[in-house]
């Protein structure tokens, strides 16, 4: 592991986290090129207000016993699941195709109420600004955000209460090329429990160090 692959972690406040580790995943730019036609991309929808629109990004979500579209992300989840010492499951995907793609402000839903959770996510493709900003106890818009905006490659981690207390957003830039989230998680389940997402079919895993160029961590 180079120099330019340390793990910085920034406490957000007693009980939050986030860890941003540059250069952790080699090949990432590959893997996206493979992974954009291999994935069978959904469009959610969204009420805003009286209507219901288009969510501006597209998705995908695996089960921990789905096949996943591509061997490489069975190795960055075992990777993180050693590096974290934590069982990861699911693994969600999100395609940003261009800035006009984004994410409003939230925390991720089935673990706002948790004290204790785990939020890992690997960055294909194009460098966005994300934000994070502390949240108001009224529910409103909260702090001054800080903008980690994580490259290609890159490994970031959201933790402790810092889905409860935290929230984050991709915001829409005048310009940006295609960018894919990888994104795992792992509660310890020490609070409220919120209902799951579903999501759909299959089982497989297999080596892929030579496809994308290995996966660096800390270990």
């Amino acid at each position: 592991m180079g120099t330019g692959c340390r793990p910085e972690r920034i406490a957000l406040d007693p009980a939050s986290w986030v860890e941003i580790t540059r250069d952790w995943l080699r090949g990432a730019d590959t893997l996206l090129d493979a992974l954009v036609p291999a994935v069978a991309w959904h469009q959610g929808r969204r009420r805003m207000y009286d209507r219901i629109l288009d969510e501006p990004r597209l998705s995908r979500s695996f089960a921990a016993t789905e096949a996943l579209p591509h061997p490489a992300l069975a190795l960055v989840r075992a990777a993180l699941a050693r590096q974290f010492a934590v069982p990861l499951g699911g693994v969600f995907l999100n395609y940003y195709r261009d800035g006009r793609d984004s994410v409003a402000w939230h925390g991720d839903r089935e673990l706002r109420y948790l004290d204790d959770t785990l939020v890992a996510i690997v960055t294909l493709g194009a460098a966005r600004p994300f934000l994070l900003r502390p949240r108001r106890v009224d529910g409103g818009g909260g702090g001054r955000a800080r903008d980690l905006r994580p490259g290609s490659g890159d490994l970031m981690v959201m933790g402790g209460r810092c889905q409860r207390d935290w929230e984050h957003a991709v915001p829409k830039v005048v310009r940006a090329g295609p960018r894919i989230s990888i994104s795992l998680r792992w509660s310890s389940r020490a609070g409220a429990p919120t209902p799951r997402r579903s999501s759909r079919a299959g089982g497989r895993a297999a080596s892929a160090a030579a496809a994308i160029g290995g996966i660096r961590n800390r270990h």
